[in-house]
């Protein structure tokens, strides 16, 4: 089992430890935006999106290109 000096080593002096440690912020940054974006959404659900407004939520890609179909077809 490692002791404290060896993890320590392990992960600040070493190119895998490093690698381990910046890969880990990348995963924890990712969960925390997308929870954070759950959670925007959840509490400004009623506001329209704007008109330069995109997503990266599939469903809502869909109800802007039917939205940009209706407004072709009326013109």
């Amino acid at each position: 089992m490692m002791d404290f000096v060896e993890l320590y080593h392990f992960l600040f002096e070493t190119y895998a430890g490093i690698g381990i440690l910046v890969g880990a912020g990348i995963i924890i940054s990712i969960i925390a935006c997308v929870i954070f974006e759950f959670n925007t959404r959840r509490k400004y659900k009623n506001h329209a999106p704007a008109e330069d407004e995109w997503s990266l939520f599939y469903d809502e890609m869909e109800e802007g290109e039917e939205e940009m179909q209706q407004e072709d077809k009326d013109r």
